[in-house]
This record gives structure tokens, sequence and C-alpha cells, in this order.
């Protein structure tokens, strides 16, 4: 059973994510937050593709390390939030398509660190999802 600290977790991280100049930058979107899961979408236009056409594989991680952070802090007491310690990253396949969709969800929530897995989607346009990446995090509350 997950145990929430903070019941306005939500809220919180939902205000935290609109603080993020970065992700308003390159159009990310909180898609869902729930205890110890995350969704972050990532509309696939020119400003985050690489030369080859497809997202730049920065852009790959930072909706992983977002999703797995955010999945983190939904079970950390309140007035806490998040920092990544490390994470590690497989890229799957080139990321294209009209969306890319990061969905964390907590393996471990610890008392000092807290781990999560995030898969990442590319959505095609007939609504299909093609796994792209497969990250592994490791957050703390700072």
């Amino acid at each position: 059973m997950t145990t929430i600290r903070n019941p306005s977790f939500a809220r919180d991280i939902a205000a935290s994510f609109a603080r993020q100049g970065a992700l308003s930058l390159i159009g990310a979107e909180l898609e869902e937050i729930a205890p110890g899961k995350c969704t972050v979408r990532l509309p696939i236009t020119k400003k985050v593709r690489q030369h080859h056409g497809f997202v730049h594989g920065g852009f790959v991680a930072t909706i992983a390390d977002v999703a797995g952070g955010y999945a983190a802090m939904s079970l950390f007491d309140s007035e806490k939030e998040v920092l990544t310690v490390e994470y590690k990253i497989n890229f799957l396949a080139p990321a294209d398509g009209v969306s890319l969709i990061a969905r964390a969800h907590v393996v471990r929530n610890g008392r000092t660190l807290t781990v999560t897995q995030a898969e990442v989607a590319a959505e095609q346009e007939d609504g299909s999802e093609r796994p792209c990446a497969l990250v592994q995090q490791t957050s703390m509350a700072g």
C-alpha cells in the first residue's frame, strides 16, 4: 500500500512543473499525476528535433527525468521538492511521431532515496505507440 504523506501532492507538483521554464520552452505537458506515478507528454515539433529529424535524446531524457522525479515527489512529505541523484537511460529506437509520452512509477520509496522507472514511447498518428527509451532513476527529497 502506498502511503500519501502530502495530501496536496498533485497541486504542489503541478505548481512545480509550471515553474520550469525549460519544460515550457519545449512544450512539455504534465498529463497525469497519481501516488507513485507520473506521465509527461511532449508534442513533437521542429524545435525538439535533431539533425536527422528525430527527437533529440536530451529531450527524451528530460521528460523521463521529470516524470520519474514527480512520481517520487508524489510520495514525499509536504514542503519537499525532488532532486535527481542519477539516472540511466537506454535508447531503444529513434523517437519520432506526433508526441512522446514518459510514464514513470516508483519502484522503491526509501527514507533517503527513491528509485523510479520510466518508459518513453513515441505516439504515432494512428494512436499506436513505439517504445523508444527506458530509464531508471534515483531521487531524493530536498
